[in-house]
């Protein structure tokens, strides 16, 4: 089996479900398992530590989490129109990884949710492409043949899956949203598997 990470940042859960619905779809794809990871909080007091494992949810991300996948899906709630700070945070220390070329041809995809519906989805998806970029990455997105993407009247974008989750968190994840979620998972192990494969 190869895995797909899907690493993300999630504080009030929504972007977490987004991840956990591209894991469905990476899963649908035979010989690809999703292995699920997410990022520390950061603190602007040093003396705060996190405790070494998340108390709920997936585990924390490792260097060999990103050596050992096949793929990569890279997500984060929008703030400010950019991704949030402890996913850049993780990101800004992958240097190792950049100079040995850990990711060197691998396909990656990214997902944001937003509390609104010009919350910066976009902006947020761009800013998140840029790093994997400069890991030499191969960017996936959601090609208009998906139906959802032309009917989507909540999230869902050609630069990744996004959610609008409401300014309260109050909105659940939309048929299209889920939809489209779980067909950007299943192109990007689809894409992996085809990479290995040499086809």
């Amino acid at each position: 089996m190869s895995d797909i990470l899907i690493l993300y940042y999630s504080r009030t859960g929504h972007t977490a479900q987004l991840a956990r619905l591209i894991a469905r779809g990476v899963e649908e794809i035979p010989g690809i398992r999703a292995r699920l990871r997410q990022v520390p909080p950061v603190a602007p007091v040093t003396e705060l530590a996190q405790p070494p494992e998340p108390e709920e949810g997936a585990p924390y991300v490792t260097r060999q989490d990103l050596s050992e996948c096949v793929g990569l899906a890279l997500g984060s709630p929008t703030r400010f129109g950019n991704m949030a700070a402890p996913l850049k945070h993780f990101l800004d220390s992958t240097g190792a990884e950049w100079a040995s070329g850990a990711l060197v041809g691998k396909p990656a995809a990214v997902f944001t949710v937003t509390s609104t519906m010009h919350g910066g989805q976009e902006s947020t998806l761009l800013s998140m492409a840029l790093p994997l970029l400069h890991h030499g990455m191969l960017l996936l997105g959601i090609p208009y043949t998906e139906p959802a993407l032309s009917h989507t009247s909540s999230g869902g974008t050609p630069y990744g899956a996004s959610h609008v989750a409401g300014t309260k968190g109050e909105n659940i994840i939309s048929e299209h949203e889920r939809e489209l979620a779980r067909a950007l998972g299943r192109r990007l192990a689809d894409t992996a598997r085809k990479l290995a494969a040499g086809t």
